[in-house]
């Protein structure tokens, strides 16, 4: 969800997984910048709120 075009909120990962939110930012802190060294982006976008991303590589 977070490589697609426009990202992803916490609320949409929330809905698709099943997860709480503040899993959801531990997975972001935790297993995606820590472990795999990947940079998640964010952005406030005026009708969804704040929008999370990762690179498209």
């Amino acid at each position: 969800m977070l490589r697609t075009d426009g990202g992803a909120t916490i609320d949409e990962i929330v809905a698709e997984t099943g997860w709480q939110p503040h899993t959801v930012r531990g997975a972001f802190a935790g297993a995606l910048k820590k472990k795999l060294g990947l940079e998640v982006t964010s952005e406030k976008i005026e009708c969804r709120g704040r929008v999370y991303s990762l690179p498209s590589d």
